[in-house]
């Protein structure tokens, strides 16, 4: 069999980079995509539910939970995340929902997302999202599948 230069050179790369991905599965992971310890890059989880948008929220109206600090664009939408957090936090923490599906996680946009079935999704870009979207019953059916071993 001949290989190209291009090919084992893009194997070589693609090895590192899949290891990385298999240690952090097994090591696991934080629960909560936070960056400096801001869920979701500061955005308002209810708002995508009320306002049918990512808003941004504001550093005075916040809630610690599952790790992270969640902001709010108002104090109601902060009291309703306080009630019941499970129903508007996004899935998978706020990872990527196609990296889940596929056995790894990755950094998410606040404007690549969606709501399926009452449940928040968020995506790495809105081109990943576009592959998440060609079949999401399967994605999120493989990412159900895989969070509980990628977080273990």
């Amino acid at each position: 069999m001949t290989y190209s230069r291009r090919f084992v050179l893009t194997g070589a790369a693609a090895t590192p980079i899949a290891a990385i991905f298999a240690q952090a599965a097994q090591a696991g992971i934080a629960p909560v995509y936070a960056e400096k310890g801001i869920a979701i890059d500061g955005t308002d989880p209810v708002a995508y539910f009320t306002e049918g948008a990512p808003v941004a929220g504001s550093k005075d109206v916040t809630v610690d939970w599952n790790g992270a600090t969640w902001r709010f664009s108002s104090e109601a939408n902060r009291d309703a995340f306080a009630a019941d957090p499970q129903a508007y936090a996004p899935q998978y923490g706020g990872y990527c929902a196609y990296a889940v599906s596929e056995g790894y996680t990755a950094s998410t946009t606040p404007k690549a997302w969606k709501i399926v079935d009452g449940k928040l999704y968020l995506n790495y870009s809105r081109r990943i999202q576009r592959k998440w979207e060609r079949d999401i019953p399967e994605r999120i059916a493989s990412a159900d599948a895989n969070w509980p071993k990628i977080i273990g």
